[in-house]
């Protein structure tokens, strides 16, 4: 049976502006590999977690034409805050688009937001540390 996620992709025009928007919100480079043929293995994280995103390059017309769009259109990342208002902030002086204000809900207190590409997160810090969403 697996045991973690280990990594997933999003797609990117530019592995170079991946990494500074991805640097600028506090993320961290673990990896910057020439790979040759312009490919590169660039894997990205939050501080201290566990699971990491490989920063991906669209290599053709139809990976292009996907950069933004992997979730279909819906939220599809979760970033878990423990500051919700400093990583507000720091979200929004790195050139995230908030789509409306954060509220709050059972769960916690939330915001959806678009990177540079389109693609739909959550920035969202929950009421409970086990994130059952039940208020204890």
């Amino acid at each position: 049976m697996p045991k973690r996620i280990a990594l997933f992709s999003i797609l990117v025009p530019d592995y170079d502006d991946g990494l500074r928007f991805f640097n600028a919100i506090g993320f961290e480079t673990r990896e910057d590999t020439d790979l040759g043929n312009q490919k590169r293995w660039v894997r990205i994280a939050a501080p201290g977690a566990e699971t990491e995103i490989l920063l991906a390059r669209a290599s053709d017309d139809r990976q292009a034409d996907a950069i933004g769009e992997q979730g279909g259109g819906r939220v599809w990342l979760f970033l878990e805050s423990d500051d919700f208002t400093t990583d507000y902030n720091t979200l929004k002086s790195a050139g995230a688009i908030f789509e409306a204000e954060p509220r709050t809900e059972p769960y916690g207190k939330v915001a959806v937001w678009r990177d540079p590409w389109g693609n739909r997160w959550d920035l969202i810090q929950f009421a409970d540390p086990d994130r059952s969403g039940t208020g204890g």
